[in-house]
C-alpha cells in the first residue's frame, strides 16, 4: 500500500497556470486537508486526482499505480461534491445503489453493501426518504455514504461542510472523521475553513497560488508557520517590523522595545509575528511591559478579545472572561516568530 502521490503536477486553464509543480504524498489510512483561499487550486487539484481534469504534466499515483490518464469512472476514488448532487426522485437507499446498479453488480450484493454503509452513517431507518425529506445534514451523510459504497481506495471530499449551519457543520466533520478513522481510508478533503481543516486532518496542505506553502501536522502548523502567508492564514498573527534585542523586540518606527525574555539578539530586519495568546497584558506598572491603553474588547463566548495600542503599535489580544480589565495596561510578548523575506527563521520561547 503505498496511498497517493502527485509528483511534478502541473495544469493551465484558460490560459493561466493554476497548479505549479506540485508535490504531495498522501499515506494510506490518512486523511489530508487542502486549505487555501479561493482560486489557490486547491479543488483543480482534487478534480485531477478525482480523474475529472487531467495534468499537463507530471503523475498521480494510486498504490503506487499511475492514474493520470485514467477515467474518473476507471479510478479507485470517489468524490463527495459541495452540492451532494442527490437524485431528487431516488430514494436514499435508491441514491446509494445507483453507482452499484451502474457497474451492474449483483443483486444481492448491492442489497449487502448499501445496508453496510447505512448502518455506518446511522440512515438505515431513512432509507425509503426522499432526499427533500431529510435534512442536510442528513443529506450530506448519503452522500459520504454513496461514496463509500464503492470502495474506493482514496475518498475525495470537496468541502461538503459547505452548506452546513456551523453547529451542525461541526457535528458533521465530527462524524466524517471517525467513519474515516474506522474503516481507515485514504482521504483527501478540501476546505477554506482553517477550524475544519486543523480539527479533522492528521496533515495539512496549506496552498497558495498553485503550490503548497507547508505541509504539516495541525500543531506545527500552527506553532511553526514556515511563511506568513501561512502564518496569517492559520490563526491570528500579529506582525510587526523591527530588530531582535537580547530580551526584547524593537519595533520599528518608534524603536519600542517590547520585553521577550529569551530572545537572542541579531538577525538583522525582520517580521515579529506574535499570536495574540502570547501578547501578555498586565496592569500598569507591574511585570515591566511597556505601556498600553486598551481601545476595544470583543465577545468571543468563552474567551474575550482585545485590542490595545502601545507606541505606534496596536494587538489583538485573547484572555480569558474573568481577565481583569484596565483603561491602563502594559504589554509583553510570550513565544515570537521571525520572518525574514517571508520565511520563518527562528522562535523564541519566553516563559
Amino acid at each position: 500500500m503505498q496511498g497517493l502521490v502527485l509528483e511534478g503536477v502541473e495544469k493551465a486553464l484558460g490560459g493561466r497556470r493554476v497548479i505549479r509543480g506540485l508535490d504531495l504524498t498522501v499515506e494510506p489510512g490518512e486523511l489530508v486537508c487542502l486549505l487555501g483561499p479561493s482560486g489557490c487550486g486547491k479543488t483543480t487539484t482534487l478534480r485531477m486526482v478525482g480523474g475529472f481534469l487531467y495534468p499537463d504534466r507530471g503523475r498521480i499515483l494510486i498504490d503506487g499505480q499511475d492514474v493520470s490518464r485514467v477515467p474518473p469512472e476507471r479510478r479507485p476514488t470517489a468524490m463527495v461534491f459541495q452540492n451532494y448532487a442527490l437524485w431528487p426522485h431516488m430514494t436514499v437507499y435508491e441514491n446509494i445503489a445507483f453507482g452499484l446498479r451502474v457497474r451492474r453488480l449483483p443483486g444481492t450484493e448491492i442489497r449487502s453493501r448499501v445496508e453496510q454503509v447505512l448502518r455506518m452513517v446511522g440512515m438505515m431507518e431513512l432509507r425509503d426518504r426522499r432526499p427533500a425529506h431529510i435534512s442536510g445534514g442528513e443529506q450530506q451523510r448519503v452522500a459520504l455514504a454513496r461514496a463509500l459504497v464503492l470502495e474506493p481506495k482514496v475518498l475525495l471530499l470537496d468541502e461538503p461542510l459547505s452548506n452546513l449551519d456551523a453547529k451542525l457543520r461541526a457535528q458533521v466533520r465530527e462524524e466524517i472523521r471517525e467513519i474515516q478513522q474506522r474503516i481507515g481510508i485514504t482521504s483527501v478533503f478540501v476546505t477554506h475553513d482553517q477550524d475544519e481543516a486543523l480539527s479533522i486532518a492528521d496533515r495539512v496542505a496549506v496552498m497558495w497560488n498553485g503550490q503548497i506553502e507547508q505541509f504539516a501536522d495541525p500543531p506545527t502548523l500552527y506553532r511553526q508557520p514556515r511563511t506568513q502567508f501561512v502564518a496569517q492564514f492559520v490563526g491570528t498573527m500579529n506582525f510587526y517590523r523591527g530588530t531582535a534585542a537580547a530580551g526584547a523586540a524593537r519595533l520599528e518606527p518608534d524603536g519600542l522595545a517590547v520585553p521577550v525574555r529569551g530572545l537572542a539578539a541579531g538577525g538583522g530586519q525582520l517580521e515579529i509575528g506574535v499570536r495574540p495568546e502570547e501578547v501578555r497584558l498586565a496592569p500598569a506598572g507591574t511585570n515591566g511591559g511597556v505601556p498600553a491603553s486598551l481601545l476595544k474588547r470583543i465577545p468571543r463566548g468563552h474567551f474575550t478579545e482585545v485590542v490595545v495600542a502601545f507606541g505606534e503599535h496596536i494587538a489583538r489580544v485573547f484572555v480569558p472572561l474573568d481577565f481583569p480589565l484596565a483603561d491602563r495596561l502594559e504589554v509583553s510578548f510570550g513565544r515570537v516568530l521571525l520572518y525574514r523575506d517571508g520565511t520563518l527563521q527562528e522562535d523564541a520561547v519566553g516563559r
